[in-house]
């Protein structure tokens, strides 16, 4: 995991961070909701045990990419990714996020995202765009996707598994902005 070392990012409602074991208890706390659970990838666990949050707090494989634990008030509250691409998908990565109940509503998970779109750009130079396939049915995800600037790209019907039903999902992506008269180059 250490080439996915991240750099601690703040912002005026949370500070983004590398996840500890301490946080486990909180994360725990968190993930086990059925409400976080229902939106995220089929394979996230329900019940969340404790076992699954010391896991993801430290043996997570390289595989899940750069990982931040989003804080709220020194409490880890959920959780945001970036997991690039490789070969000829490089420019790609994909952004994931998720936040306690609790916590929905408040600009928090926004914040989160526009940080790490940012730096995204500023830290990965060969990613170009950066993209979030979200459940058709969570409409509060989408909005933190609009609300920073990622676009509606594609409905992607029947396509993805959750709770043993095919859903749709909804193709979200930010390209990273060209300075005027600029051509995008990437080096192989």
């Amino acid at each position: 995991m250490s080439e996915f070392l991240v750099p601690v990012l703040k912002g005026l409602h949370c500070v983004l961070r590398a996840l500890i074991m301490e946080d486990s208890s909180s994360l725990q706390e968190h993930a086990d909701d059925e409400a976080v659970w229902r939106n995220l990838f089929e394979g996230f666990p329900r019940p969340y045990t404790l076992a699954d949050a010391q896991w993801w707090c430290g043996a997570r494989p390289a595989a899940f990419g750069f990982v931040w634990g989003i804080e709220v008030d020194s409490q880890l509250v959920g959780c945001i990714s970036v997991r690039t691409e490789s070969g000829w998908l490089r420019c790609n990565a994909e952004v994931g996020y998720w936040i306690g109940q609790t916590y929905w509503r408040r600009g928090i998970t926004s914040e989160a995202l526009g940080l790490v779109t940012a730096w995204t750009w500023a830290s990965l130079p060969e990613v170009t765009r950066l993209f979030a396939p979200i459940f058709a049915w969570n409409e509060g995800s989408q909005g933190v996707a609009r609300k920073c600037g990622y676009v509606k790209e594609a409905v992607l019907r029947r396509s993805a598994i959750k709770a043993g039903q095919v859903i749709d999902r909804v193709q979200w992506a930010a390209i990273r902005p060209i300075a005027p008269g600029a051509t995008a180059t990437i080096r192989s």
